[in-house]
């Protein structure tokens, strides 16, 4: 099984920067593809970012040109660096590991809060 436990969430202001870490370890491959999903309260989990093996990334319209995401084959770990932040950036983030031309979801992290408040 794979495990992905993520780090980083905070308070932080609007404007203001977020660094969030998401580790894997077990039997994640590294070809697996990794991803950030949001949830705020009373809403579905969509999607944030995701990166594949070989770095090409992809964004939802309302983080691109603020979120960066990256990863570090190496460690076993994919980051998001959240800047510009909004109030609307608030929520659970969530990383998560698929696998194949599918794309099928092979695990859940547990979620880091990211509350953007003055």
């Amino acid at each position: 099984q794979v495990q992905l436990v993520e780090s980083g969430g905070g308070l932080v202001q609007p404007g203001g920067s977020l660094r969030l870490s998401c580790a894997a370890s077990g039997s994640i491959f590294s070809t697996d593809a990794m991803g950030w999903y949001r949830q705020a309260p009373g809403e579905q989990r969509e999607l944030v970012a995701t990166i594949a093996y070989g770095g090409t990334t992809a964004y939802a319209d309302v983080v691109k040109g603020r979120f960066t995401i990256s990863r570090d084959n190496a460690k076993n770990t994919v980051y998001l660096q959240m800047n510009s932040l909004k109030p609307e950036d608030t929520a659970v983030y969530y990383c998560n590991a698929a696998r194949g031309f599918l794309n099928t979801i092979i695990a859940w992290g547990q979620g880091t809060q990211v509350t953007v408040s003055s």
